[in-house]
Order: C-alpha cells, then structure tokens, then sequence
C-alpha cells in the first residue's frame, strides 16, 4: 500500500513496509514513537518539491477544493506507470473520487488512514532526507501566509496605512491653518481692520495681503484677480477712510511671510485632498459612494484599518467616534448616543432632525456591508455603493414625505393643505393694573357680607339645639353607662375651642350642624330602645 502525504514543501509518496502492524489502530501511534520505529513501518518512495510559494499556494487551494495540481498529476502518472495495482492512502475521501476517475487508482480512506497520516506528521524531519527542519519551518510559514490571504480575499496592494496617516495629516494642516489665518487676520487688522469685515474667505484675504502689502497702496494696485468688483470698490474705498495705526516696512515683511506660509499651506491641503480622495476610491470605493471620502477615511482610522472596520456590526459603525458619550450615558442610565463620525455624512446632514436617528441607523447597516465587500471582496466595483445609496436616498423621501400623507379609502393620497388664515389672541387692556392703592374695600365689602349671612346660620343653630334638650331628658332615664361618654365628646369640643383661637363666624355656625348630623343616628337607636323598655 502506497500513502500519499501532502507537505509544504511538496508532494511525498510513501511505502508501506508491515502492514500488519497497522490493522491495530489504536495502537499505531506506539510504531511512531521514534524516527527508527518509523523507518520500519513506512519507507519514502518518491518527493515532489515545490519551486516557490506560489506553486505551493496554487497546490494547496487546489487540494482544499478538492481538484488535481499540475505536481499532483505528474506524481499520479509516474505512480500508475510502475505500480497501478498498489492502493492510494489518502487523507481527504473527496480528492480519492478525482484521483479514481482521472488516475484509475484504487484509494483507501479510514481511520487507520488518518491514524498513519498522524504518525508520518509526527516524524517527518527523520522520514524525508535532504529536507532541513529549518527549510521546512520557512516553506510553511510562507504558505500559511499566502493562503490566509487567499482564503480572506485580501490584496497586499490595498495598503490603507496611507490612507490613516493622510487624515490625520489633513486634521493637523486644517488647526494649523486656521491658527495661522487668525494670527494673520489680527496682525493686519491693527493697519487695515476694515479689510477683514469686507474679505471673509481667508485665502483671497491672504493674497491680497500678499499682493498689495501697505493699506496705502490699495487705491492704486489692481485686484481683479483676486476679488470681483463690487468687493473690490468696496476694499478700495474702505482704504481710503480707514482708522488703522501705521505701521513699519519690517512689520509688513513680517506680516507677508506668514501670508505666503498661509497659501503654500492651503495649496498642499487641497493636493492632499485630491490624494485622499483617489486612495479611498481605490480601496473602499463603495464606503466613499455611501459616507464619502472624509467620513469613510476617518472611520478606517478610528478603527485602525479597513480590515479592523469590516470586523465591526453595523451598531458599532453607527456609534464609533461616540465611545465618550456612549459610556457617560450607560453610567448615568440616560439615552445612548444615535450616531458619531456618521453624522457628518451627507445623507444624514440633509434630514431633518426627527429622522436623523433613522437614517443614520440605515446607513451604518449599509455601510457595513459596503466595508466588508471593500476589504474582502475580490472585485473593486461600485454597483453595491450605487445600489444601497439609491435605496437609502429614497427611504429617506419616503420618511419626508409621510407627515404630508394619509390614508383614504382608495389607498395612500396626499392630503389637501388648508388655506392659510392668520390667527392672532387680541388681548384688551386691563385698567385693575394701573391702580397703586391696596384693596382694603374689597375685604370690607367680604366682611359685611359675612356679617349679613350671620343671622340666619343662628336662627338654624337654634332650630338643631330643641331636638338636643329633648334627647338629653330622655336619655336621663336610661342606664347611667353613657354618662362617661357625653363627658368624653365635651372634654373634645373644650380641647379643640382652646386649640382654634381666632375662628371666623362661619365655621362656627357649621360646628353645631356638623355634630347634630352625626348625632342623630344614636338618637333614633336610643329612642328604639326606650320604646322596647315600655313595651316590656
């Protein structure tokens, strides 16, 4: 039985000496104990070295698809030339059928098979000679690293190193810039203040700084390249009045310095732009159609590399550059951020704020999948960018447009607006405000109010006590047991008149009805009982 035994360093045919010593499986791992051990069971016939990585590359993407190699087929011929009628021990059952059909060699695949490829593995350095452990180690690593970039899809030319450093550079030049501008804006703005007012971009001021010098020269120097007429005449006869402080040739070298440091600046940030702006066509191309070049460029930094980014869920992308806020609103239990670098995408910049959260949502689920097909995808087209940004363009009219539709009873229509009318509160004059004097008179109107109700709330009081003397005679007959509690309810009405010293007539006068109200169900059960007694 012949045994065919895949390394990195290339194909090796193998001859079985005793196989007797094999049909035993457990216990095939004790012949290969040692290299002389493994010497009397298996015997190396024939070694197919590889040329270079990329032939082993190519024979090893073949054998996990389960195809022949070139190598492979020529090891294959020479074995079914001189030894057709040997058996194939092979590792993979898959790769058997292809050598059965193609080669007309009979393969052998069990677990004694896998047991012996096991063993070979173990003492390979000592079964094949003129093959150093050192070469073998280099050859593998080399093709371990080859195929791990061949099963991941990923392209050494894809380097997005730069892209990380030129961000960061075009972050810088941006701060540095906008010092410089200030810096300059105030240096000439002690000469000429007006001319800061009238020229607000930065670069047309610094040229024309640069180009005209001292504020006298204005009325004279021709500034039609820089700026366009109106703003011209205006700078020029804002010159001619102007309330600045003289100041020396040195001052003004010195000033023209920092406007040529000024311009250089802006001109390499635009070209580092242009060169941002290729790169990330290049390697993400349908990130950059989705969230454009700056954003894209900045969430491959934030994460460190395309690679890195393509790892992350779409909720990450949705919230990366937010880390600060997202911890902050998990440790005081409020609301997790909706977006971070996302939001300066133009899809969401152009929402309105109640649909930003939506979109931006969207986005990251889209853009995830657009950074996964850039960093492991084989192809570099923009179909899927194009695709997925067409559907979220008109998700985002249909979110827009649904607080201007309704419902009817034919389907969805668009609802009539109403015609305009202009509603306004007129509110009147209140003439109470301008009066300064207290309202003494309306309390005493209140008072003699109270005084008049008086009268009557007496009269009603009186008509309560009669049925009150009544019941105390008739309840004089009775057992003496309730006599504690009359002596009880008066120590109250005592405790509570000392307690309330100032009270008003009214309540007074609700005190008495208050009691007789609550005192005439006992009454009535009080009268019961004596009408039992007479009876009796």
């Amino acid at each position: 039985m012949l045994v065919l035994f895949e390394t990195a360093a290339g194909y090796a045919i193998f001859k079985v000496l005793d196989e007797s010593k094999l049909q035993e499986v457990d216990s095939i791992w004790k012949e290969f104990e040692t290299p002389e051990k493994a010497n009397k069971i298996v015997k190396l016939k024939h070694f197919e070295k590889f040329q270079d990585t990329t032939e082993a590359l190519a024979a090893s993407t073949a054998l996990i698809e389960g195809k022949l190699s070139k190598n492979l087929k020529k090891v294959l011929k020479k074995l079914a030339a001189k030894d057709a009628h040997e058996q194939l021990a092979i590792a993979d059952a898959k790769l058997g059928g292809v050598i059965k059909e193609k080669a007309n060699l009979s393969c052998v695949h069990s677990a004694m098979v896998t047991e012996l490829m096991r063993g070979i593995r173990n003492q390979i350095d000592g079964l094949i000679s003129g093959l150093s452990s050192r070469e073998m180690a280099a050859m593998s690593l080399g093709l371990a690293h080859s195929l791990s970039r061949y099963k991941l899809k990923f392209s050494p030319d894809k380097v997005d190193t730069m892209i990380v450093q030129a961000i960061s550079l075009l972050d810088d030049l941006d701060k540095e810039l906008n010092n410089y501008v200030m810096r300059c804006r105030e240096w000439y703005g002690w000469h000429f203040p007006e001319l800061g007012k009238i020229i607000t971009d930065n670069l047309a001021f610094c040229k024309c700084v640069r180009a005209v010098g001292d504020r006298v020269n204005f009325s004279s120097f021709d500034l039609s390249d820089f700026l366009p007429e109106e703003v011209e005449a205006e700078v020029k006869a804002a010159a001619e009045i102007s309330m600045g402080t003289e100041v020396s040739e040195e001052d003004i070298t010195n000033i023209l310095h920092l406007c040529d440091q000024v311009i250089e600046i802006t001109e390499y940030r635009s070209q580092l732009y242009d060169y941002l702006k290729n790169r990330m066509m290049a390697i993400a191309p349908n990130l950059t159609l989705l969230v454009g070049e700056l954003v894209g460029a900045r969430l491959i930094s934030h994460a460190g590399s395309l690679l890195n980014l393509a790892k992350h869920p779409a909720s990450t992308v949705q919230i990366l550059g937010a880390e600060k806020a997202l911890f902050r609103a998990l440790k005081t239990k409020r609301d997790t951020p909706k977006y971070g670098l996302i939001y300066h995408a133009s899809l969401v910049g152009q929402t309105t704020p109640k649909n930003k959260g939506k979109i931006s949502r969207m986005l990251a689920a889209k853009a995830a999948l657009a950074i996964r097909y850039d960093a492991l995808g084989e192809d570099t087209n923009v179909d899927l960018g194009v695709e997925t940004r067409a559907k979220l363009e008109l998700r985002l009219r249909q979110l827009e447009e649904r607080g201007l539709k309704r419902i009817s009873g034919t389907g969805k229509a668009l609802a009539r607006a109403d015609k305009y009318q202009h509603k306004s509160e007129v509110r009147t004059y209140d003439p109470s405000g301008d009066s300064t004097l207290p309202s003494v008179p309306k309390k005493r109107k209140f008072e003699e109010v109270e005084q008049e109700q008086e009268p009557p709330t007496e009269i009603k009081v009186k008509k309560a006590k009669k049925p009150k003397v009544e019941v105390v005679e008739e309840v004089e007959e009775e057992p003496v047991e309730e006599a504690p509690k009359k002596k009880k309810k008066k120590k109250k009405i005592k405790t509570e008149e000392e307690e309330e010293a100032v009270v008003e007539v009214m309540e007074e006068a609700e005190e008495p009805t208050t009691s007789t109200a609550a005192e005439t169900p006992k009454k009535k059960k009080k009268k019961k009982k004596i009408k039992q007694e007479e009876e009796d």
